[in-house]
Parts: structure tokens; C-alpha cells; sequence
């Protein structure tokens, strides 16, 4: 990358550093309590407040918006952490019930829409190489809000906060770089330190994502491809590549 395209590109940059801060640890959390596909039920609820409250014609960065999408995620995630007291073994479907339900009133909603499968496209793939600084100040601010609160007060939370931390966060990363980056960011590099002992899988797991970003960056750039799912392709490789590398094992007694 040259000169020019740092500066071009670095609102991008600092928006998929954004993102890895928060989405990281709230990762790890979902691995752990295995319920994987929270991430994608809680994106897709925020994508359907988007899609409702009409993305379209106010644009993605409109308070209107926000709030829907916010409410929405809200609501999914009042919801599942509801179900999760009695749900048992059954969570994992209902948070998939979840998900194809959102994803099919989005494209109900979106089907009288002559602009509908750009909007589409736009929430799950995202627009990560045009953001721009004024975009990011909002969603800055609210990510130092959930980092203090997670990093500060962490189970003490409860389930309910960790619901509530995890829709806020998502609410603010899938209009910022769409479902797929969202979910790659927040389960790829989880498993890509499995292996990993606790003391050091946080760290490492940074270190997954911030190498995907930045070589998927150069990638989009020099193949002049889309960025979420490049990025997306080599985080993946880059997780990959960190599970394979054999740990140390502990020496017998």
C-alpha cells in the first residue's frame, strides 16, 4: 500500500481496529458459552431495526436509525437471555429460529424495495472502505462506554449484561462493517486460540485479528475486491494457521 492509500484508507483502519477491541473478548465469551450463532441472531435483529426504520432514505448514520436498530437488538437479546433460564440444550436452536426469523421479515420488508437487494448486500457485507471519520466518533464512544463496563465489572454483569453489552456492541459494528465481518471478528479468532492457555489467548487472539485486517486491507486493495469478505477469508487463514501451530505441553512429573 502506498502512502496515499494509508491515508485514503485509514478511517477503514481505525473502524476495523474499533471493532477487534470490542468484539475480541465478547468473542472468546460466546465460544465459551456455546452459543456461537448469538452473533448472528443479535446482527441480524439490529439489521431488520435498520431495514425498518428505513435505511434507504435516511442513511445508515441517521439517530432515527440507530435507535431502531439499537431497540431491536435489545429486544433479541431480552429475549434470548429470557429463554436461556429454561431453555436448556434447545438455546442454540431457538437463538437459529431467531435469526431465520429477522432474516426473513428484512427481506419481506425489503421485497417492495427497488433498492432492496443493495441494502441487503450493504448490511451483510458491509461498507468498511468508506467510512469516514465523522462516522466513527459515535461508535467510538460508545466502545469505550461496553470496554469499561466489560473490562471493569466483567461477570459481575450477570447474563443479563453480558446480553446487553453484546447487542449494543453489534448494533454499532453491523452498520459500521456488516453481519459477516461481525461474526468473523467475533468467532474466528476465538477459535483460532483454543489451544491457547487463558493466560495468553486474549493477546494472541488481538494479534489474529489485527494481521487479518490488515493483510485482508491489502488485499482488497491490490485485487480490488470487496474488503468484508476478503477480510473475512483471511481471518479465517490467519486463525487457521495459529490452531495448527503445536502449544508446548506441559513436562510429566
Amino acid at each position: 500500500m502506498s502512502h496515499v492509500d494509508l491515508l485514503v484508507f485509514a478511517p477503514a483502519f481505525f473502524a476495523g481496529l474499533l471493532v477487534i477491541l470490542t468484539h475480541v473478548p465478547l468473542g472468546r465469551e460466546v465460544l465459551k458459552s456455546g452459543i456461537v450463532f448469538l452473533d448472528l441472531a443479535i446482527a441480524q435483529a439490529a439489521g431488520l431495526g435498520v431495514i425498518l426504520a428505513g435505511v434507504g432514505e435516511e442513511g445508515a448514520g441517521s439517530f432515527g436509525v440507530q435507535i431502531t436498530a439499537a431497540a431491536a437488538a435489545l429486544l433479541a437479546a431480552g429475549l434470548l437471555s429470557w429463554t436461556e433460564r429454561f431453555s436448556g440444550k434447545y438455546q442454540e436452536a431457538l437463538i437459529g429460529c431467531l435469526f431465520v426469523l429477522t432474516a426473513s421479515i428484512g427481506l419481506i420488508a425489503l421485497s417492495s424495495n427497488p433498492h432492496g437487494g443493495e441494502h441487503l448486500k450493504d448490511l451483510l457485507v458491509g461498507q468498511i472502505l468508506w467510512t469516514s471519520w465523522s462516522d466513527l466518533i459515535p461508535v467510538a464512544i460508545v466502545y469505550a462506554v461496553l470496554l469499561v463496563a466489560w473490562f471493569g465489572f466483567g461477570r459481575r454483569l450477570g447474563r443479563v449484561g453480558f446480553y446487553v453489552i453484546f447487542a449494543l456492541a453489534v448494533t454499532a459494528s453491523v452498520q459500521l462493517v456488516g453481519v459477516y465481518l461481525v461474526f468473523g471478528t467475533l468467532i474466528l479468532p476465538a477459535l483460532g486460540i483454543h489451544r491457547i492457555s487463558e493466560r495468553r489467548s486474549l493477546p494472541v487472539a488481538y494479534g489474529i485479528a489485527i494481521i487479518g485486517y490488515i493483510l485482508g486491507f491489502a488485499a482488497t486493495t491490490m485485487l480490488d475486491l470487496p474488503a468484508g469478505p476478503v477480510i473475512v477469508c483471511v481471518l479465517a487463514l490467519v486463525a487457521l494457521l495459529t490452531a495448527l501451530i503445536p502449544t508446548q505441553k506441559p513436562a510429566s512429573a
